[in-house]
């Protein structure tokens, strides 16, 4: 009966494993646990990270000030009308020769449009500033990467560590009905004293490891609810699809953040490229049209002027060679970014795929050691019931069985997140 028992927690932890990472079909959008936390599927969780998570949230807010940023640069590549009105009194009329030449109140209204007739300064850097933009938001998709990631493995975690109560609660049920087993027969006369403490002992061993995996699995939950941006704990509601890549497509081209390294290092040597504009000069029409009362000999009632400006910096301090320099920089480093993401995605990808490929031959292994420990188990009962043993191989059947048990849901959890290592270091998640 106790091998029985712990053999359905063994049955319960591991073949599920398979149809799911497989590609079997996962549960629906969302439920109730049996503790009333409310239980999500994988893909809903992975949504409302990427929906919810401060860290997308201040991303998308970057992304928008970054769209602030690039109208007002614009603003200044584009013509601007400016009107003005001014109402001016002075202490008394100003006379020449005994004819007022400015009188005491007077009122002038302007309206004037400037025109950047040339300005490859102020266009390029519109355009830089629309780079900018579209480098934020590739910087949005890795931080929505990144927060997926982490809902996927808050996620992975809380169905590893129910798994393991699972075990452990199977675990303390095979225990205790050792202890009863064990008691039974000292109050019968055919056991002893030494039997039953040996039983005691390991009932509360299992009970302790059930309270531990107990306050893991809220732990868990705590942190899915965290990584989802929730205000309380989730539950998982079933196992993930996690399909295994193949190794002639792992490639690391579309990740989100080699992708977002990629437009940085182009942007940066965008403006580099472009500071020769600076020693170009700028022209800039301006027309105005204005209306004053009362008028005066040398400004009549209304009128219009036009004016060129030809503006051209011939010296600023050594301010544009500093400034080319800096860009210059900026590229080196957003060059060197680039080349260490590079390596580090690839590095990752290699990893991935060796780790899913040991993960799987370690998974078998674990099943088959969870399903010699349950058989040995049953093998250990028979002899201590036949009276051919002491409950010493029993108890050491119990916890290698509980051991195995235990190495086959961490196999199992190694399988799940050594596909999603692979599948995030390939672009391919979320």
């Amino acid at each position: 009966m106790i091998a029985a028992v712990l053999a359905l927690a063994v049955a319960a932890s591991s073949p599920a494993l398979s149809p799911r990472i497989a590609g079997g079909e996962g549960q629906g959008e969302g439920g109730n646990s049996a503790a009333g936390i409310p239980a999500v599927s994988f893909d809903e969780a992975v949504r409302r990270s990427i929906a919810r998570a401060p860290a997308v949230l201040a991303a998308a807010a970057e992304v928008r000030r970054t769209e602030g940023d690039r109208g007002v640069v614009r603003s200044a590549a584009l013509p601007a009308v400016l009107a003005d009105a001014v109402a001016t009194r002075m202490d008394g009329d100003r006379t020449l020769n005994g004819r007022i030449v400015t009188p005491r109140d007077t009122t002038r209204a302007d309206l004037t449009a400037q025109i950047p007739l040339f300005a490859p300064q102020r266009w390029t850097a519109w355009s830089h500033a629309s780079d900018a933009v579209e480098t934020a938001r590739l910087g949005e998709l890795d931080v929505r990467r990144s927060a997926a990631i982490g809902a996927a493995r808050a996620y992975l975690t809380v169905i590893a560590q129910k798994r393991a109560l699972d075990v452990a609660r199977t675990s303390a049920d095979t225990a205790r009905a050792h202890r009863d087993f064990s008691d039974a027969r000292l109050r019968g006369g055919v056991g002893n004293r030494l039997d039953a403490l040996r039983a005691d002992q390991q009932l509360a061993s299992a009970e302790s490891l059930l309270a531990t995996a107990e306050a893991a699995v809220v732990r868990a939950q705590e942190a899915l609810g965290i990584a989802t941006g929730e205000g309380t704990a989730l539950d998982a509601a079933s196992d993930p699809d996690l399909q295994q890549v193949p190794a002639d497509e792992a490639t690391t081209e579309t990740r989100a953040d080699v992708r977002a390294a990629r437009k940085r290092l182009d942007d940066a040597r965008a403006v580099s490229r472009d500071s020769w504009l600076d020693w170009l000069p700028q022209l800039l029409g301006s027309a105005q049209a204005y209306a004053q009362d009362p008028s005066t000999a040398t400004s009549p009632a209304n009128g219009w002027q036009a004016q060129l400006v030809l503006s051209l910096p011939l010296f600023e301090g050594g301010l544009r060679p500093a400034q080319k320099q800096q860009r210059d920089a900026l590229v080196d480093l957003a060059s060197v970014d680039l080349d260490a993401l590079g390596r580090q995605a690839r590095s990752e990808v290699r990893v991935g795929a060796q780790g899913a490929t040991q993960a799987e031959v370690a998974l078998v292994a674990a099943r088959r050691g969870s399903e010699s420990g349950a058989q040995a188990l049953t093998l250990a009962q028979q002899a201590y019931a036949a009276g051919a043993t002491s409950n010493i191989e029993v108890v050491d059947a119990e916890q290698r069985a509980r051991d195995a048990a235990f190495a086959a849901v961490f196999a199992e959890d190694a399988v799940r997140n050594a596909r999603l290592d692979l599948l995030a270091a390939t672009g391919r998640f979320p």
